[in-house]
């Protein structure tokens, strides 16, 4: 199995973007297309191959830093809520380890978004590779101090097992379902 990381600027596969409408946004009922998000040509992907097959995929961008996390996705008729601790007026919270949030060195800043696996491939460890690999080039590329994401809630435990935690309320992300949002320092 190969993993490829691609960055930005840099042109993907189009079995990339079917891969990734498979696994995240066909299961929801979004349209062909709404797999492709605004911001993916300044974005880190990486996947893993197997024999030809894309088997899991995800992505990083950079937070600008007068920017909060949230973003609108116009495709799949959709919304994801600010990061708080990103936010300007932030009051310093407690994430469910402990460890308090503050707004001293968290940018630069990086989202991940669009992870996925294939069913075939699941618990194979791929995922984490994906991910360990987009934290890793996030921090060499942008030299990013911390990484942000909003998690479907059957995905918590996935991040949890990479060092990712759990801050704030449960929210529901329209047509796409509950999430929470989780952070990392790196």
């Amino acid at each position: 199995m190969n993993t490829v990381i691609k960055f930005p600027g840099e042109s993907l596969p189009q079995q990339y973007f079917d891969v990734r409408y498979e696994i995240l946004r066909k299961p929801l009922g979004s349209p062909k297309g709404s797999e492709k998000l605004s911001g993916d040509n300044e974005s880190i992907h990486t996947w893993v191959e197997d024999d030809g097959i894309i088997a899991v995929v995800g992505r990083a961008h950079l937070i600008p830093n007068h920017a909060d996390g949230s973003a609108l996705d116009e495709k799949a008729e959709s919304a994801c809520p600010p990061f708080e601790p990103l936010c300007k007026d932030y009051e310093p919270i407690a994430d469910d380890s402990g460890l308090e949030i503050s707004v001293e060195n968290l940018r630069p800043a990086v989202q991940i978004r669009a992870m996925g696996t294939l069913d075939d491939y699941q618990g194979l460890g791929l995922g984490s590779k994906v991910l360990t690999a987009l934290e890793n080039e996030s921090i060499n590329f942008w030299n990013a101090k911390t990484g942000w994401l909003q998690a479907r809630i059957i995905a918590i435990p996935f991040y949890e097992a990479n060092g990712w935690c759990c801050f704030g309320p449960e929210y529901e992300v329209p047509n796409v379902g509950p999430h929470v949002s989780m952070w990392k320092k790196f």
